[in-house]
């Protein structure tokens, strides 16, 4: 085993780390921004068909707060989206994120339809596909992987925690072996894998987090978005929250938990997200995650203070 050190802080413009926006001007020398759809699924774990209630974090919405309206048809929501997002970036290419549950849980014929509507969208380059680990039978693989051959492709799955006792506590319903097992799945066919993972779940410490941050870095995935827990209103967390078992991280605490993770991640490793967002009138906390930009100030100027960068201390064998 040896440690490979990155010649030099800034590999990635003028950041740190491996950003998404980096990588889409690398691959498409445009802006891109995702364009992010409910297409009207539910969940394995909702339904009933292997438990109910949900992860106990998750949203009405199935953490699609700030997806399409699902009551819209897909290419109206597309172009809602796409016009409210141009305003910043007017001259940018999209790829249509289907974000709000589980979004391989359905027939490949009733897949097909929603994928090819979206892609034919002008100026779509890609997909990005939100999914769960135990809803990748073969024929949706094999269709993604079709995919895959025509178009820029990303599956995101939620690991969430490394822990099995956390997930009991949030109510995953699959074990951290059926999320390796699914991402062996997708690379044998060549698919892009990213990892999402949450810290400050209930009873975890810091170590435990940075358990999980590693585990995805030593996984054959090449992308992570990185979570804030967030509390939010009507979720089955709140009575977590209400008998002990969840505090707020501190917004410091954050930023050092983050920046800890970038220093082990592999620099090719693609940085989607680094922090998340929650509607004003759910969130109970914590309050400070509103301010997105002091956040994400705050891991640059970490970053620079201790003269770090994504992959710093990452072992390659």
């Amino acid at each position: 085993m040896k440690t490979d050190l990155l010649p030099a802080p800034l590999q990635w413009g003028d950041k740190r780390f491996h950003t998404w926006n980096y990588e889409m001007h690398e691959q498409f020398q445009n802006k891109v921004f995702k364009v992010m759809l409910d297409a009207g699924f539910t969940c394995p774990n909702r339904d009933g068909s292997i438990a109910k209630g949900g992860c106990t974090f998750c949203s009405a919405r199935g953490s699609g707060d700030f997806a399409g309206r699902r009551r819209d048809d897909l290419v109206t929501q597309f172009n809602t989206i796409r016009d409210r997002q141009h305003l910043k970036w007017p001259n940018a290419k999209y790829i249509g994120y289907f974000q709000a549950y589980t979004n391989t849980y359905a027939p490949v014929e009733e897949l097909r339809e929603y994928f090819e509507v979206i892609l034919e969208q002008p100026g779509v380059v890609g997909l990005s596909i939100a999914t769960r680990p135990d809803c990748l039978p073969d024929d949706v693989v094999d269709y993604l992987a079709e995919l895959n051959e025509r178009t820029y492709l990303w599956v995101e799955m939620g690991l969430q925690t490394v822990h099995e006792s956390t997930s009991e506590l949030i109510n995953r319903a699959h074990d951290t072996q059926c999320y390796l097992d699914a991402v062996e799945k997708l690379r044998k066919r060549n698919i892009r894998v990213c990892a999402h993972i949450i810290y400050g779940l209930p009873l975890e410490t810091h170590e435990m987090m940075l358990d999980t941050g590693r585990a995805v870095a030593a996984m054959d995935v090449q992308g992570i978005k990185i979570h804030l827990l967030h509390l939010m209103r009507k979720t089955p967390m709140v009575k977590q929250y209400e008998a002990g078992l969840l505090r707020f991280l501190e917004k410091d605490e954050y930023i050092k938990l983050i920046v800890d993770t970038l220093e082990f991640l592999p620099p090719e490793m693609i940085v989607h997200r680094l922090t998340g967002d929650a509607p004003r009138d759910l969130l109970m906390g914590p309050m400070w995650s509103l301010k997105k930009w002091e956040v994400l100030n705050g891991i640059d100027n970490e970053l620079k203070s201790r003269e770090t960068w994504q992959g710093k201390y990452w072992r390659k064998s």
